[in-house]
């Protein structure tokens, strides 16, 4: 999910997840005349960055950051779990808070995409009150076992008919796939998973990283390309034997560069640290 940073000159600097929505359509202001300072998919670090710029800026300032709007105090008991929201909101504040996490007594629940539009279809209204909404526990923790499972992550692979690249991003997101849970299929059918180990695959790719070297030397593009994506389908696996996701590292990695400041040096970015301790020496 991105997070947009905008600034109406003059007037505001907000962060929203849909530009035409919040600032068109609910401000008024239409493209040209506002401008997207920045976007990140990080909350914690585009909240952060609102209040400096509006500080900067001189604006008001936002009285809470911006991840703290959409808190919601979700109330568990034995047999539900309760949304503070109605049942035609639920999907708006879920959305909002994509990495909710709370626990139930049939385990630890963590938000993502599909088990946001499970919840979202079998969600009841609160029969005390109908600003609240509520699922099941022990239906909520079967869907989310079942997302999570290797065995469903397989079954729904195994309708996926690859074809032209058109065709293949409309299957997969019928299917609610990508590519990396169809690399993730593929070694679960294999045992790559049951039967491999972190170590083996650190070998696979230092084989394939001089297959890649190669390749460069040679100015072989189709091999650069096939070398890349073997790469890639090893830390796909290798992430997983280590208990994450190839999505969850790429994330991690890119909040850690998306601000990182520095400099090109002989073809390489070097970092502003780095920078001043080569000009030091």
């Amino acid at each position: 999910m991105t997070y947009y940073l905008y600034h109406i000159p003059g007037k505001k600097i907000g962060v929203t997840r849909d530009l035409n929505k919040r600032v068109t359509q609910v401000q008024g202001y239409k493209p040209g005349e506002y401008e997207v300072l920045e976007s990140s998919t990080d909350i914690d670090y585009i909240s952060k960055k609102e209040i400096e710029l509006q500080k900067s800026f001189g604006y008001r300032k936002d009285d809470k950051l911006y991840k703290n709007l959409f808190k919601m105090k979700i109330n568990v008991t034995e047999q539900t779990t309760t949304f503070p929201v109605k049942v035609t909101k639920l999907k708006e504040a879920l959305e909002n808070e994509p990495n909710l996490i709370w626990k139930t007594g049939f385990g630890k629940i963590a938000l993502c995409p599909k088990l946001t539009k499970w919840i979202i279809t079998n969600a009841h209204e609160s029969r005390y009150n109908s600003e609240r909404s509520y699922v099941y526990n022990k239906a909520l923790w079967e869907a989310f076992s079942e997302i999570n499972s290797l065995e469903s992550l397989i079954k729904h692979a195994d309708k996926f008919k690859p074809g032209s690249t058109e065709k293949v991003n409309h299957q997969l997101s019928d299917l609610d796939l990508n590519h990396f849970d169809l690399i993730r299929a593929w070694a679960a059918e294999r045992g790559l998973y049951e039967k491999g180990n972190s170590h083996t695959q650190y070998v696979k790719l230092q084989e394939e990283a001089g297959e890649l070297a190669k390749a460069l030397l040679n100015k072989d593009k189709p091999e650069i390309k096939d070398a890349v994506g073997d790469m890639v389908v090893v830390l796909t696996n290798l992430a997983y034997l280590e208990g994450f996701t190839i999505e969850e590292c790429i994330e991690t990695a890119y909040s850690e560069i998306s601000n990182r400041k520095g400099k090109m040096i002989n073809g390489t970015f070097v970092k502003e640290l780095e920078v001043h301790e080569k000009e030091v020496l």
